[in-house]
């Protein structure tokens, strides 16, 4: 994965045929769910009620043990067995409680309605929706009416009634677990990139709001030291801080512009890269740290993420001698290209920090080298003396 936070779109075939005319409508059922929760939960009612309502008009006799029960005793109870539907996503357990009453009804009196079977719906919310020990008591409630029923009419042997039942409706629990389980992971993997973008962009902040700030700094003490004796080159300074605002406004810019994705101007604008570490070290130099360089010629591409790495570490690096370094440190950047890597090398001879690895830098050099399967070393050189910073970045097209 790369560190480039250029944008780029990619046009994901869609699909054809009646499946794309059936997601349509499905896409526009859930925008309406979403949008009027309580009217989609009445129309879904209405329609399983009218369904039941239509079983109760006369089809109910065919697994009816007792054909002679009641009519108003069937409507009733088929009202009970779908009404509560419209309360199975706000209050499942209680609708389910309400629908297990209509069952055992129905048992009891020997209708056998097939609407019982609407208890798996409020059953499928539980799984979705509850704890698991919810799932306990949903079976505490179907139980029952189907035992009774079993027991009370007695035409077939009491399993060939309840286990079938039981494994419908264990099905349908096993079911709302599995979308529950598909939901959580989806939910995980967006916490999980939006955690990634945070640091991505903490890692970007950082390295842009530190470093110009504190090239900046060096050029306001080293302007107002020069400001008495030498006016001129008090003003090279106050051109050179203009400059280096006026870059980190830009590049500022452009990260905001691409988390906003309304900007596409800027989210085409390149990242810095190798062809632009002249620029930062002259900056460097300008705010008064003394760099010599040993910059290799291009022996291997490198992609524009990778090159974004070395840009940042040889930044981060060098802001961290400004900061930490003391006046009279001098500071050597090295890019040398070996058969299967590149290694980066910074060193410095100042004092080095009071506390090295507290901060954010090194963690965030650390993570973009880790992007590449790269390493990163830092601490006291083998003199002793000052900071010593080497980035190693193998061969894209080489074996991770």
């Amino acid at each position: 994965m790369g560190e480039d936070v250029r944008v780029v779109t990619t046009e994901i075939p869609g699909p054809t045929g009646p499946s794309r005319y059936v997601q349509r409508a499905l896409a526009k059922l859930r925008a309406f769910d979403r949008a009027r929760p309580r009217v989609w939960d009445a129309v879904l009612t209405a329609g399983w009620t009218l369904a039941a309502l239509v079983d109760a008009a006369g089809g109910w006799r065919n697994t009816a043990r007792d054909p002679s029960v009641p009519a108003w005793l069937v409507v009733t109870t088929t009202l009970v067995l779908s009404v509560p539907l419209y309360w199975r996503r706000r209050r499942p357990t209680a609708a389910l409680a309400v629908m297990a009453c209509g069952a055992l009804v129905s048992s009891v009196s020997g209708a056998f309605l097939q609407a019982a079977f609407l208890q798996a719906i409020p059953v499928f919310h539980i799984a979705l929706n509850r704890r698991p020990r919810a799932l306990l008591w949903s079976a505490a409630l179907i139980v029952p009416p189907l035992a009774t029923g079993a027991l009370r009419w007695q035409a077939e042997t009491w399993d060939v009634y309840v286990v079938p039942n039981l494994w419908a409706y264990a099905i349908v629990a096993l079911l709302g677990i599995t979308v529950r389980s598909r939901r959580e992971e989806r939910e995980q993997e967006v916490r999980l990139a939006a955690a990634d973008e945070r640091a991505r962009i903490a890692r970007e902040m950082h390295d842009i709001i530190g470093h110009n700030l504190s090239v900046i700094t060096g050029l306001a003490d080293g302007g107002r030291y020069a400001a008495a004796k030498n006016p001129e080159r008090a003003a090279q300074a106050l051109d050179a801080i203009g400059t280096t605002s006026r870059q980190a406004l830009s590049e500022l810019r452009r990260l905001l512009g691409v988390l906003r994705e309304e900007d596409e101007s800027a989210a085409r604008t390149p990242q810095p890269g190798l062809a632009d570490l002249p620029v930062l070290i002259e900056g460097v130099r300008e705010a008064g740290l003394r760099v010599r360089t040993h910059l290799a010629p291009p022996a291997h591409a490198l992609s524009p993420g990778a090159e974004l790495t070395v840009y940042r570490v040889v930044q981060e690096a060098l802001t961290n001698t400004l900061k930490h370094g003391g006046e009279a440190a001098e500071a050597t950047v090295t890019l040398a290209y070996e058969p299967e890597a590149l290694v980066v090398t910074v060193t410095d001879t100042g004092r080095g920090a009071a506390n090295p690895g507290q901060g954010q830098g090194l963690a965030g050099m650390r993570e973009r080298a880790a992007l590449y399967d790269g390493t990163l070393e830092c601490g006291t050189p083998p003199e002793g003396t000052g900071w010593h910073v080497s980035l190693t970045l193998p061969r894209e097209d080489s074996p991770s």
